[in-house]
């Protein structure tokens, strides 16, 4: 398991070295590591694995596109405050509830362990990426 974590986090650390121009070409790799960790962590059968990754990438899909709208800027500047602060707050919701949602669908998937480990690979993941990015003097 730490060859499999040394290795990964090699890959990572060439692919986010690399020049601007390749952000999709990296943006691709990195999803196929994390690809490569969830199906190695979770170990799914190939029973789980064909039902398992549709729910997934769906589930990945949307959380990415609510991500992509907290992320933006306030379209009411400074002007209204109050409204900015509640769409934060419901965008958040949805994906508190996005999470609900595909919880229930996993489950009829895999096993509550291997939901467990899912969400804990991809924290490790998430941290793994960041280190990279930022590392600490």
């Amino acid at each position: 398991m730490k060859r499999i974590l040394f290795l990964l986090a090699c890959c990572l650390g060439l692919l986010l070295s690399r020049p601007a121009a390749a952000q999709d070409q990296d943006r691709q790799k990195i999803e196929s590591a994390k690809i490569g960790l969830i199906t190695n962590r979770l170990n799914l059968t190939t029973d789980q694995a064909p039902r398992f990754w549709p729910i997934y990438n769906e589930y990945n899909e949307r959380r990415k596109e609510i991500t992509r709208q907290l992320r933006r800027p306030s379209k009411t500047g400074s002007n209204d405050a109050l409204e900015d602060i509640n769409e934060s707050v419901e965008l958040k919701q949805k994906l508190v509830d996005l999470d609900k949602e595909y919880n229930g669908k996993f489950l009829k998937v895999i096993t509550a362990q291997q939901l467990q480990e899912l969400h804990n690979t991809e924290r490790m993941f998430n941290k793994m990426l960041i280190d990279r990015l930022h590392p600490q003097n």
